[in-house]
């Protein structure tokens, strides 16, 4: 009778201690990643977003949540081209917004309709002061011995600054191609090229460390930023309300303030 108890109490115990550690695992696991859960009512949703949005997002996410305090707006910043990488493969996001309307559109299926939240337009970025004296266009040319940085042709600002460079018909040799504007903003801050070509918003953050030449109108290509809600939210709601939210009158002010245009 008592070994019979006792393989018991061993067996209790032994119950008692698999419970003790597989708790904590079931726990780290059911919540899942926070930026896609809802939690106690609140909602944290994950927005993909251009690489050249990344100042201006942040501000948008502190007035958006101060609106909405149960939800809570998290992004993750790339090249266009990476972020539809991305919703190609169904990676778990609720909101998707690119520098170019041939990206969102060669999502369909993938998106709800989206929406023009901003434009954007070209600068030649340059060291402060402009040491090499930069006026336009022209100067890129590779006769010109300028140490240029252009965004990848697969990148929407690469697409943009061929375009512009071509029907100048202006041959300009890079010493690298990045895979966002902001890797192209980086190398003239960090004196490894004399001059980019980035997005006027882009040199306006760093005014301290860049100079941006303008390029004329005529000369110039314009950047279309659409936003839209992704097939595969699981906050589908949340994400509506907040790219909503961002062709209305508070985020519209957010986005001119950081030099952006209307759409």
């Amino acid at each position: 009778m008592s070994r019979t108890l006792g393989v018991t109490r061993r067996r209790a115990l032994a119950a008692a201690l698999t419970v003790a550690v597989l708790a904590p695992l079931t726990a780290a696991c059911g919540g899942g990643d926070d930026s896609s859960a809802a939690d106690g009512g609140k909602t944290t949703i994950k927005v993909l977003a251009a690489a050249s949005l990344t100042d201006v997002f942040a501000k948008a996410a502190d007035a958006y949540h101060k609106e909405h305090p149960d939800t809570t707006v998290k992004f993750s910043f790339a090249g266009s081209q990476q972020l539809a990488a991305q919703v190609n493969q169904d990676f778990p996001a609720d909101a998707l917004v690119t520098a170019d309307t041939r990206t969102m559109d060669g999502l369909k299926g993938k998106t709800a309709e989206p929406q023009i939240i901003a434009k954007n337009r070209l600068v030649i970025a340059t060291a402060e002061g402009n040491p090499k004296h930069v006026k336009g266009l022209a100067d890129l040319a590779t006769a010109k011995k300028l140490k240029v940085v252009l965004a990848a042709p697969a990148v929407p600002v690469g697409r943009y600054s061929k375009k512009v460079l071509d029907r100048q018909h202006i041959t300009v040799q890079p010493v690298s191609q990045e895979q966002d504007v902001r890797g192209v903003l980086s190398k003239v801050e960090l004196g490894e090229a004399d001059v980019g070509i980035v997005y006027a918003t882009d040199a306006m953050t760093a005014p301290d460390k860049v100079d941006a030449v303008q390029i004329p109108d005529e000369q110039n290509a314009i950047a279309e930023y659409p936003a839209a809600t992704l097939k595969v939210s699981q906050h589908t709601k949340e994400a509506d309300a907040f790219v909503k939210w961002l062709g209305g009158a508070e985020a519209q002010k957010i986005l001119r303030d950081a030099g952006f245009q209307q759409p």
